[in-house]
């Protein structure tokens, strides 16, 4: 009975298409366009995202031990804002950056000197004297983790260009038993 209905279906299809081929051409141009508007509209998500993500902020996981104890070696996921005028860091503030050593890293670190600013090199004595100081060049900042023995930064490969910040961390959003607005708590002593 079933093999009737689909051979009848079949003959049905071929008289249509033998007797009306415009009517199959009309409705392949259909299933054409509507699939490339489909990949179109993919597309255009996808450049949305891209752009969000480059230029506007995005969530992102942090990773390793330099940081602590401000955030996690691992399993924490940050909000970071790339609309961020680089000259406008203030010292305290946590940004994200090209890493001088690896280019092609993306590192998080604490602001803690600011052009003019006279810094103490590494003020643990383990890198350089604790005697030994730095003035910040203009359009230079000097950056440190918060867990200095853990950390390569500023005290490594000195100032850090501004033009090497990418964005300024916002917000912990994950674990959400830890969710934490960065504030920026650094005191400034003259």
């Amino acid at each position: 009975m079933s093999g009737s209905r689909l051979a009848n279906a079949a003959r049905t299809f071929a008289r249509r298409i033998r007797d009306n081929p415009d009517e199959v051409l009309n409705l392949a141009t259909r299933v054409a366009k509507s699939s490339a508007l489909a990949t179109l509209h993919v597309v255009n998500a996808v450049c949305v995202a891209h752009l969000f993500a480059n230029h506007v902020g995005w969530i992102n996981m942090v990773d390793g031990p330099s940081m602590l104890p401000t955030m996690s070696v691992s399993g924490e996921w940050v909000l970071e804002n790339k609309m961020i005028k680089p000259q406008n860091v203030q010292r305290g503030d946590l940004v994200t950056y090209l890493s001088p050593l690896d280019p092609s890293r993306i590192v998080c670190k604490r602001v803690v000197g600011l052009p003019g600013d006279i810094i103490c090199v590494d003020p643990t004595g383990e890198l350089a004297p604790s005697t030994e100081h730095v003035i910040i060049p203009r359009n230079h900042v000097w950056l440190s983790g918060d867990n200095a023995a853990m950390s390569r930064d500023s005290r490594v490969y000195g100032p850090v260009s501004m033009a090497l910040i990418k964005g300024k961390l916002v917000a912990r959003v994950w674990p959400l038993s830890r969710i934490t607005v960065f504030r920026n708590n650094f005191d400034y002593i003259d």
